[in-house]
């Protein structure tokens, strides 16, 4: 593995985005990512579901799409357009990547914004607006010759960070589409007036918005509305399975001394991830069961927060020498390949968030056949049914309860994992849920509606399965 690893590293010199900040494009000759061949798919999902996909790619044909985010490091939005873009460039359509670029007080303002939308406290200043303003400003005149070049008929923008673009840079005939990743509710934005008039002002500027589950629909903006659970690629690195010969040298890389019992929580240093229960849990739990803890993430260029967590969680618990506070390679593969290995190598994976949009890292944990600790948040009861893919805890004392269960009784832990797994595989892979995003581009560049489409804010279930 570390010879792989070394092979990426060389092969990663080229820097990714490109002055424009692309990211993907196979018209300006940037492929540097990739996806496994289309039919290595079918065992995992069937052979009906890729030639459905297959059919719907090929109605879609000459529609070219662009896909707009924050950051090309760390985070689920960046995790699955790796996947996502090369995929549906390979599907035979034209799919580009752009992230945009931005000063450090501009994502200061950003993760005031991401944090406001989940709730905390505060107020959204007249400076921080025009912080944003301009730096939009600046963005939009960065791509506005690359859109005149490639004239995208589809454009999907992710998260509030480039949600400005569309007042800039939306030509007519263009669709654009907003996907929101963040677990908000109506009630905070109407608790925060001035939060609200300043995400509908430039929501407006969009055709449609695309939300993670029905709970996080805002109904009363104007746009239609589409549900897309996230999803993981079941061959990426970061996903595919490992033999022990690779996932060995990881523990060792990290002085993880494989034969005591590994818990794990690996995701991005923020302060919405519970990570401090989590570090409680355990250190209740290890009083009746010995077991050691890794604490693993990465920094992401749009999140200004994640080394003072960083640096936090590290003071607290620098006098434990079986915790291991582990900041990962922001190289991608590298990353990819050790996060897929330490939580190969857990018996338990802790995710208990305060607030989560969905938790890839707990729909990765679950493909993985790992029981999963969270709480019962956001998106994450989409994913979970606590006692049979997961577990459910509402303290740290609750948490510790069900890792020592856990670890006393592995063929319990075996169970859930499995059951875990399956209904990742049933519901949160790559090529059901591209093959959703492409219904909606099919409704809007030739004007119809499949009936596998998931839409407005009625449960998650296909029109065709409804009544009435």
């Amino acid at each position: 593995m570390e010879t792989q690893i070394k092979d990426i590293v060389e092969q990663a010199e080229k820097k990714l985005p490109s002055g424009n900040g692309t990211m993907y494009s196979r018209r300006e000759g940037i492929q540097s990512l990739s996806v496994s061949p289309l039919q290595d798919y079918i065992p995992i999902v069937g052979e009906e579901k890729i030639e459905k996909l297959e059919k719907l790619a090929h109605k879609l044909r000459g529609v070219k799409i662009l896909e707009v985010n924050s950051t090309g490091t760390g985070g689920g939005v960046a995790e699955m357009l790796y996947s996502q873009v090369p995929f549906l460039n390979a599907l035979g359509l034209e799919d580009e990547w752009k992230v945009m670029r931005g000063t450090e007080p501009f994502f200061r303002v950003t993760k005031t914004i991401h944090n406001l939308l989940q709730g905390k406290k505060g107020i959204l200043t007249l400076d921080m607006t025009r912080t944003y303003y301009n730096t939009l400003k600046e963005n939009a005149d960065l791509y506005s010759k690359d859109f005149r070049d490639y004239e995208p008929d589809i454009v999907i923008v992710h998260d509030p960070q480039p949600l400005g673009l569309a007042r800039y840079l939306k030509k007519k005939g263009q669709k654009w589409l907003w996907r929101f990743h963040i677990d908000v509710d109506v009630e905070t934005l109407e608790a925060n007036p001035a939060l609200w008039e300043f995400i509908t002002f430039w929501a407006n500027f969009y055709d449609a918005a695309i939300f993670s589950g029905v709970h996080y629909v805002v109904d009363c903006w104007p746009l239609q509305k589409y549900i897309i659970p996230p999803f993981i690629d079941p061959l990426s690195n970061k996903n595919k399975e490992l033999t022990q010969n690779e996932i060995t040298p990881v523990l060792e890389k990290y002085e993880i001394d494989q034969n005591i019992p590994i818990l794990a929580q690996i995701g991005r240093f923020d302060p919405w991830k519970g990570i401090d229960l989590t570090i409680h849990a355990y250190r209740i739990a290890r009083n009746e069961e010995k077991c050691q803890l890794i604490i693993a993430g990465n920094m992401a260029t749009d999140d200004p927060e994640g080394e003072i967590v960083f640096t936090q969680i590290c003071e607290k618990t620098k006098d434990d020498p079986d915790i291991h506070i582990i900041k990962l390679s922001n190289d991608r593969e590298v990353n990819a390949l050790e996060v897929n290995a330490l939580q190969r190598a857990a018996r338990v994976i802790l995710q208990p968030s305060i607030k989560e949009g969905f938790g890839l890292v707990i729909t990765e944990a679950m493909w993985k056949r790992k029981p999963v600790i969270t709480r019962e948040v956001g998106a994450i009861p989409i994913q979970v049914t606590s006692g049979e893919t997961g577990f459910f805890v509402t303290s740290a004392k609750k948490a510790a309860r069900k890792i020592i269960y856990l670890l006393r009784n592995p063929k319990e832990a075996e169970l859930v994992g499995e059951k875990a797994h399956e209904y990742v595989r049933q519901h949160f892979l790559m090529p059901d849920r591209v093959a959703d995003y492409l219904r909606i581009a099919n409704y809007f560049v030739r004007g119809k509606l499949d009936t596998d489409s998931i839409i407005s804010y009625h449960p998650w279930f296909k029109i065709s399965k409804r009544k009435g």
